[in-house]
């Protein structure tokens, strides 16, 4: 059997001294995926915010504590999605439930988003530069050839 060896551009980052998440930052798919789940975090955020108001007050918290887990697997559904099943969110963060608080005060949804953003922005930035150049020596080589037959 030959062996075939592509090189994908996928990238490992080390999450917390833990799990590592393997993507390639400069994957377009990747890049839309992640920012289109932002704004649907965000709503999930609001309707989580919004029925967990809506729970009785005095109780033993345990409701509360069923939602968060219940926003915990609607989130991490929605990260998996967008980086692919290889990255188990619960098995890389160590079933840290990312609707729970950090001590900064936010979701640790947000924390994480925070951290991935400028990775993928930098790998787009990369992917764009790289397709800007091959298509700037493409119409000098074209160019070049035009310039050779006159």
């Amino acid at each position: 059997m030959h062996k075939l060896l592509v090189d994908t551009g996928v990238e490992e980052f080390e999450v917390n001294g833990r799990g590592v998440l393997r993507f390639n930052p400069g994957d377009p798919n990747i890049y839309h995926r992640f920012f289109a789940a932002r704004e649907e975090l965000a709503a999930l955020d609001e309707e989580l915010t919004r029925r967990g108001a809506a729970l009785p007050q005095g109780e033993d918290g345990s409701a509360s504590l069923e939602l968060l887990a219940e926003y915990d697997r609607r989130i991490k559904a929605v990260l998996n999605r967008v980086f692919g099943a290889p990255n188990d969110f619960d098995t890389l963060l160590e079933g840290v439930n990312l609707a729970g608080v950090g001590t900064n005060g936010r979701r640790v949804v947000e924390n994480l988003l925070e951290a991935l953003a400028p990775i993928l922005q930098a790998g787009a930035q990369r992917t764009v530069q790289a397709t800007a150049a091959e298509a700037v020596a493409e119409a000098e080589a074209a160019r070049a050839a035009r310039a050779a037959g006159e």
